[in-house]
């Protein structure tokens, strides 16, 4: 089965860090929230570097620089080098690069990440839109300080055809507190005012992809993700397989109405489902679909879910999850899941 026409949730015998040889980790909403470690992830990660899977992070967030994000990462258990974080700040800058001379000056909108990120491709970041032979604009998430006043200085730049990059066009990104404008809100601020249209490096796009193969030298890859738009999507355009953990912005509902493009391989509760197999989702006698003791069929516009007691949100949870998946992703085929699940939803926890 092609991932193209993915229908089922798959299985794995074998634990996921030993089936792949490099995890390639989002990091907001995976591994951490809001600056602290999201619950199960040290313990998962250092279980699974103990037993030789590879880690890298792989981030959209261009704020911050490599070395910031190791050392952030360290800090809160999980020992990393700077070589082991890949960044859109790094993907766009390799982009611009490959575009522009050597030595170009570029107008930044963003923060250290993007600055740190074009001086390795001996660009140099300038902060005004009448610097002499400005060659480019790039932008990218600059933290929820960023003055409104940038904005403007890339639109004067970008309405006299000075070529317009971002990082990525995330929309929102999450936090402690909950769920805030990421970069790709501040994009759509610049292109109301410009009316024109970036190119753009980061997840899902095939630029970062680059970056992340070129940097870490993955032979199997493991794209571990929250978000279906970006590390789902993105796993998809670079054929490689994805494990989606509901850490993040995506709930159970998304999941279910997800396109091909947005179905990941595997779906866990946590990072803790890197240290296990994934269970097989069949088809069930009588209709619909099974995981474990749970069984899921389509009836009459519903998602009805049969087996276990109600769940509460655990391991037997996500088997339901599983069977739902499959049953809704076979109704929908290469659209999107119109059939009502909240109850079905609501019985796992979820």
């Amino acid at each position: 089965m092609t991932r193209q026409s993915r229908t089922l949730p798959a299985g794995s015998e074998r634990s996921l860090h030993q089936a792949y040889d490099t995890a390639l980790l989002d990091l907001d909403g995976v591994v951490y929230a809001g600056g602290e470690a999201i619950a199960h992830a040290v313990d998962s990660l250092a279980a699974a570097r103990a037993d030789g899977m590879h880690l890298a992070y792989v981030t959209n967030n261009a704020l911050r620089t490599p070395d910031a994000v190791a050392e952030h990462l360290s800090e809160l258990g999980i020992p990393t080098e700077a070589g082991e974080v890949i960044t859109s700040a790094q993907a766009v800058a390799r982009l611009i690069a490959e575009q522009v001379e050597p030595g170009a000056k570029v107008l930044v909108i963003g923060g250290e990440g993007l600055r740190v990120a074009l001086r390795e491709r001996g660009l140099v970041p300038v902060d005004s839109a009448e610097d002499e032979g400005l060659a480019a604009v790039v932008q990218g998430y600059g933290g929820p300080d960023l003055p409104w006043g940038r904005f403007a200085e890339a639109s004067y730049a970008i309405n006299r055809g000075v070529p317009w990059y971002a990082s990525n066009t995330d929309l929102t990104i999450p936090g402690a507190r909950g769920i805030a404008p990421g970069n790709g809100a501040a994009v759509e601020v610049v292109r109301i005012a410009t009316g024109a249209e970036p190119q753009v490096a980061g997840k899902p796009l095939p630029p970062m992809h680059r970056e992340t193969v070129l940097r870490t030298g993955a032979k199997r890859p493991l794209v571990v993700g929250d978000r279906l738009d970006t590390d789902i999507e993105g796993a998809f355009n670079g054929d490689v397989d994805s494990l989606l953990v509901l850490t993040g912005v995506t709930d159970g509902a998304q999941l279910l109405r997800a396109e091909p493009k947005y179905r990941p391989t595997y779906v866990d509760r946590d990072l803790r489902g890197l240290l296990t197999g994934q269970p097989e989702v069949v088809p069930a006698a009588g209709g619909g679909f099974r995981c474990g003791e749970w069984t899921a069929v389509a009836l009459d516009g519903v998602l009805e879910l049969r087996g276990e007691d109600d769940g509460d949100g655990g391991d037997g949870a996500m088997d339901g999850l599983r069977a739902l998946c499959a049953a809704a992703w076979t109704q929908a085929g290469d659209g999107s899941c119109g059939l009502d699940a909240g109850k079905a939803l609501a019985r796992l926890g979820l």
